[in-house]
């Protein structure tokens, strides 16, 4: 049974992988990341997390591309995110619809980061590529593909038994490291591995855990007479993680506020130079 849910998944996979994208300049992206560090944000219907991200990227990891390849579900909100993401100075993808998506969240990720490892970074040939979660903020200067130096991949790191892969929000790959490896950034569900432990066989098995850095990371309530468990954030080193999808939903109006009061004077540091260059009134 494991064996035939598998090859349905990677048929499902292939053939997404072969539709063009719904919008945007796939050959122009590819050419403006060639050669270069590029973050790919994964964005899933939530228009400000995007201009949140988008600007806090520009300000604190300067030097890398910024490509917003978006999952939303539906044409009306995947258009105001691009319109954040152009008014930005972001490039901007718009998937084809994915048939995971209100079915299982995790596989329609998958889904999504295999899509874009397929169409736009392997025949891109980035020097590195990184894929971060769409409401994941930097809070201070920070270079994540600084530890590529001196290894092929870098993240924070989910054990599961004596498995391991990086979690699918934050991780950075060399890319002539893996560029000729089956690379799948899905599930390998019947192994206990979320988004992105499909490298586990491909990749990860062959990389001592013990020998390289990776991202430090915990957990904390957004409110201190919370538990973790009912409203949680996520700190993996300065990037602040709203964990949208976790604790309880009748608070995640009030956590999205603290986010926003957190990254508050952040946004508004990323936002000075560009008020500063305005022309004065006349």
């Amino acid at each position: 049974m494991h064996s035939l849910k598998t090859a349905r998944y990677r048929a499902v996979d292939t053939g997404y992988r072969r539709r063009p994208a719904a919008a945007g300049d796939l050959a122009a992206i590819a050419r403006a990341i060639a050669g270069r560090n590029v973050l790919v944000t994964i964005a899933f219907a939530d228009v400000n997390a995007a201009r949140w991200q988008i600007a806090l990227v520009r300000h604190y990891v300067p030097g890398v591309v910024h490509v917003v390849v978006d999952n939303s579900p539906n044409d009306e909100t995947a258009a105001r995110i691009r319109h954040v993401a152009e008014a930005e100075g972001a490039f901007y993808l718009q998937l084809p619809r994915n048939p995971w998506t209100g079915k299982a969240p995790s596989r329609s990720h998958g889904l999504a980061l295999n899509w874009t490892w397929h169409n736009l970074i392997r025949p891109a040939a980035p020097a590195a590529f990184g894929f971060i979660d769409d409401d994941l903020f930097p809070t201070a200067a920070d270079d994540p593909f600084a530890p590529l130096a001196t290894q092929d991949c870098y993240g924070q790191v989910r054990r599961i038994g004596s498995r391991w892969f990086l979690w699918a929000g934050f991780c950075m790959f060399r890319f002539d490291k893996v560029a000729d490896l089956p690379l799948d950034f899905g599930q390998d569900w019947f192994l206990g591995l979320d988004t992105g432990g499909g490298n586990w066989e491909p990749l990860y098995s062959r990389i001592d855990l013990a020998a390289i850095a990776e991202a430090e990371t915990r957990f904390v309530p957004f409110r201190p007479d919370l538990a973790v468990e009912e409203g949680p954030l996520q700190w993996v080193g300065t990037w602040l993680h709203e964990v949208g999808l976790m604790g309880r939903p009748e608070l995640a109006e009030e956590k999205r506020n603290t986010v926003e009061s957190l990254i508050a004077p952040h946004l508004a540091a990323a936002m000075r130079p560009f008020v500063e260059k305005e022309p004065a009134s006349s």
